[in-house]
């Protein structure tokens, strides 16, 4: 019978890159205080001494560099800042997203689509308005293009037309993207 790993390797979360207070194993650093003055180099236990007293953690920044830099600061706040910076660098990714509409679509129903496609305008995704047709309402495609050309008037100054409309089977599919 095969032996089971005791410890499960996957559970761990990873280490991060820099260390921090009691991690840091080498005997001399370079110090930098909270303020950005360079301490100088001195040994480890003395610069971990300074960090508590001033309620903060010395974090290793330069591990590279002979001796390796130290900060002393606060770890959560610039761990925090750094996850911020890092999703403000993130980019919308425009989607597409479909408003359906039937021939007899009531007024009041209209007027909700129309906003919800103004919502998706507005937050940068492209929108493919769709009318679809069943049974005998196949019949009556030239009220499906009203509402398509109703649609195109609203969303006028939000939108442009990326693909014009046309004919797909049961449906009538036009694509609209944002103007800004």
């Amino acid at each position: 019978m095969p032996s089971r790993r005791t410890d499960d390797s996957r559970d761990r979360k990873p280490q991060s890159k820099q260390r921090i207070n009691e991690m840091i194993k080498v005997p001399q650093v370079r110090v930098i205080s909270d303020e950005g003055m360079q301490l100088g180099v001195m040994p480890t236990f003395e610069a971990l001494n300074t960090a508590r007293q001033a309620g903060l953690d010395l974090v290793e920044v330069a591990p590279d560099s002979k001796p390796p830099v130290c900060r002393i600061m606060d770890y959560g706040k610039f761990m925090y800042q750094q996850k911020k910076k890092q999703t403000k660098q993130t980019v919308h990714q425009s989607k597409i997203k479909e408003v359906r509409f039937r021939p007899k679509t009531g007024e009041h129903d209209l007027q909700v689509k129309f906003n919800q496609a103004k919502e998706f305008l507005l937050h940068k995704d492209k929108v493919q308005v769709t009318v679809i047709f069943s049974g005998r309402e196949l019949a009556h495609i030239d009220e499906g293009e009203k509402i398509l050309e109703r649609v195109l008037q609203e969303l006028d100054e939000l939108a442009k037309i990326e693909s014009p409309p046309r004919r797909a089977g049961k449906r009538i599919v036009c694509t609209l993207a944002p103007k800004i």
